[in-house]
């Protein structure tokens, strides 16, 4: 499994490095065991927000087509609080996507996003996915950032998702969202960790690809057993 520190203290020397796509030799069925996980697809990462990433907005016909299919929905919130500290403002002198070392180890500043209560950090209205059964809210600790739904950045404390996932007899996880190359790898190989069979759903995600994340991002996720398809490979 990788290790946080090495995932982000890697990105500067990723920029040609290539993944070969684990696709499905064939269709990947959804059942009663599946669950499809919905990552921050908030209006700071959309088109206008103060954190957009490329084409965001694309992923939600996709995702909604989808969830149609999915009777097991859990959707993510970043939920930071003003002045986190993972926000570049907090750090006198630091610009957004610089990096620093925090207690927890390798930080990427961002700029101020999704803080709690604010239009930018709610859903987009545009999602439709009544039956999602649980929302849940991370990076509400103003000291550690968290993009994983299962696992805050200092490695050590959970979020609770594996143990509902687990009380619930679920056994497969596909990832979506934002962004692809943060909140949805670190998703995907914290699910992997905890014993689920886990696809991310390429053209159901978008990333921001600073400095060569991307590239990280599905280089860490294959070698940890995370199968990347397309989401025409399932079959709902």
């Amino acid at each position: 499994m990788v290790d946080r520190r090495q995932f982000l203290g890697g990105l500067g020397g990723v920029a040609a490095m290539v993944s070969v796509s684990a696709k499905a030799a064939d269709k990947v069925k959804v059942d009663a065991a599946s669950v499809l996980i919905v990552v921050d697809v908030q209006n700071c990462f959309l088109p206008g927000g103060s954190l957009a990433v490329k084409n965001g907005d694309q992923v939600i016909p996709i995702i909604n087509r989808l969830a149609k299919g999915f009777a097991n929905v859990v959707m993510t919130q970043d939920w930071h609080t003003p002045e986190h500290i993972s926000f570049a403002s907090s750090h006198p002198g630091k610009k957004p996507f610089e990096v620093v070392e925090l207690e927890y180890g390798k930080q990427v500043l961002w700029p101020d996003h999704c803080v709690q209560g604010t239009d930018g950090a709610a859903l987009s209205k545009d999602l439709a996915i009544p039956q999602a059964q649980l929302v849940i809210r991370k990076g509400f600790h103003k000291e550690v950032d968290s993009y994983s739904a299962f696992m805050e950045a200092d490695g050590k404390t959970t979020t609770g998702l594996s143990s509902y996932l687990k009380a619930r007899k679920m056994k497969k996880v596909f990832v979506t969202g934002l962004a692809t190359d943060f909140c949805v790898a670190w998703t995907a190989l914290d699910a992997r960790k905890a014993g689920f069979e886990t696809y991310i759903v390429e053209d159901a995600c978008r990333g921001i690809d600073t400095k060569g994340s991307l590239a990280k991002a599905w280089h860490d996720t294959n070698k940890a057993g995370v199968k990347r398809i397309q989401s025409g490979d399932i079959a709902v």
